[in-house]
């Protein structure tokens, strides 16, 4: 997964899920279950063209 243009993360889980990303120290916390969150009004694709899978990055920073 590429975060920040710069960096990548290896993540060995390759089910279908999402993250929570901490700005403060560029690190990923912990995943996201996808049965914890639903994306919806996602827009029509491109004639020809199917949505694959969405990809979610929750950024926190501490209150």
């Amino acid at each position: 997964m590429a975060v920040e243009g710069a960096k990548t993360y290896f993540d060995t889980n390759t089910s279908n899920h999402y993250h929570f990303f901490c700005e403060q120290d560029g690190g990923i916390l912990m995943d996201i279950q996808t049965d914890e969150l639903f994306v919806q009004g996602l827009p029509e694709p491109p004639d020809g063209m199917a949505v694959s899978r969405v990809d979610v990055l929750v950024r926190l920073v501490e209150k």
